[in-house]
């Protein structure tokens, strides 16, 4: 069983991090980050589906499908180095040459990493100068992880982390991670950008492995404004440092490795959802007794994925018919008359559907639970055993005014 602890990339032992101003793009505020391992990294990740991929991620796949380890990852924030052609690509290379040759360590165990306007190029030689600065002040512990996940933010009102511990063979394996991501999230792989980083001993297969089977229900199950980015990575290194007796095949050890990271997954997914642009409230959908584990994540996503289901959530209305609405067009099958319908959050529960009509319900009562700053819809399809939670936010007026002059 983990245990949370404070923290984020720097939990884990022998990892350093830095956040600095390198005036990228914005004044006056962090916007690169250092992630550096003292030993080679084992290194696996998953990237966007949208077929515009940034070069970084193109990048960053070579890296981790190619190299033998990697040993660092740096990032911008403000401008994201898509739709840059050869020259963005170029600036890549360029960054990760200069992070090598200040740690000391080969061009191919470099990863790098941007967020921000899609189609402006870098300014590298600001890159260069940055990559430096985030050298002299790359540090072990708590603060040196804040820094790193305050500078990669861009519309996000907070900084993302999470960390815990986990016994494995009798050694305390720590996994720690930041992520970023406010805006253009609706992941078919991954967050936005996110970053983990853990001393476990694993196999570069089972940590693979582990990574690409726990993001299908963690950040692939949110949605913010239902566009996927084209950026969106996620990178895990593990440096071997807690020393436990290797996780090479699957069983309790490895087991209890995948548990740890779902936690540090879903905690960092649920950030993201609950950080959306403009957000006031995080705003879940539970799906239960489905016939199948895929028809109940569709329905999930169907109606956190709704706007006019989000507009509702801002507004503190019990509107069913739009949750209905988003699950009859999901593309599931099921029965209309049979499931039921509720609303929960912290200020207690409430059913609003059932046997095909509406339930008797208070609409002051259900204005009050929908009130809180977490809502979830429960929807009982009273069909299986099967089950599935998806999670978004809010639609609101601030979402249109943050996007509508976002390059400026």
């Amino acid at each position: 069983m983990y245990q949370i602890i404070d923290g984020g990339v720097t939990a884990a032992k022998g990892f350093e991090a830095a956040g600095v101003e390198a005036g990228i793009k914005y004044k006056n505020r962090k916007d690169m980050a250092l992630v550096y391992s003292r030993k080679p990294c084992v290194c696996a990740g998953t990237f966007t589906s949208n077929l515009v991929k940034a070069a970084p991620v193109i990048w960053d796949r070579e890296i981790t499908e190619h190299s033998p380890y990697a040993q660092a990852v740096v990032v911008n924030s403000g401008i994201a180095n898509a739709c840059t052609g050869k020259q963005g690509y170029e600036y890549c290379r360029q960054t990760a040459e200069a992070v090598a040759a200040e740690l000391l360590v080969p061009v191919d165990s470099v990863c790098v990493a941007s967020t921000g306007v899609i189609g402006m190029q870098l300014p590298v030689d600001r890159m260069v100068e940055g990559v430096k600065l985030l050298v002299a002040a790359k540090q072990e512990g708590l603060e040196a992880g804040n820094r790193a996940a305050e500078a990669i933010m861009t519309t996000d009102t907070i900084s993302k982390q999470a960390a815990v511990t986990v016994e494995i063979g009798g050694k305390t394996v720590t996994i720690g991670g930041m992520c970023k991501g406010s805006g253009m999230i609706h992941p078919n792989m991954c967050t936005m950008l996110g970053f983990i980083t853990t001393d476990a001993v694993i196999s570069k297969e089972l940590l693979t492995k582990a990574l690409r089977a726990d993001v299908q229900d963690t950040f692939n199950m949110i949605s913010v404004d239902g566009d996927t980015s084209t950026n969106d990575t996620l990178l895990i290194l593990a440096n071997g440092m807690a020393e436990n007796p290797p996780i090479d095949a699957e069983g309790a050890d490895y087991d209890a490795f995948c548990e740890a990271l779902h936690y540090i997954n879903e905690t960092l997914a649920k950030k993201m959802a609950g950080d959306g642009e403009g957000a006031t409230a995080l705003f879940a959908t539970r799906v239960i007794h489905a016939k199948t584990k895929e028809e109940a994540k569709i329905l999930a996503k169907s109606v956190i994925c709704s706007s006019l289901t989000k507009a509702a959530i801002y507004g503190h209305d019990a509107n069913w018919g739009r949750i209905l609405c988003a699950m009859g067009y999901s593309g599931a099958t099921f029965d209309p008359e049979a499931i039921e319908l509720s609303f929960e959050s912290a200020a207690g529960r409430i059913l609003i559907f059932k046997d095909g009509v509406a339930a008797e319900y208070s609409e002051e009562e259900a204005t009050r639970i929908l009130s809180e700053p977490e809502v979830t819809v429960i929807a009982d399809m009273k069909e299986g055993t099967a089950s599935a939670t998806a999670w978004g936010c809010d639609l609101t007026y601030d979402y249109v005014k943050i996007n509508a002059d976002y390059r400026s």
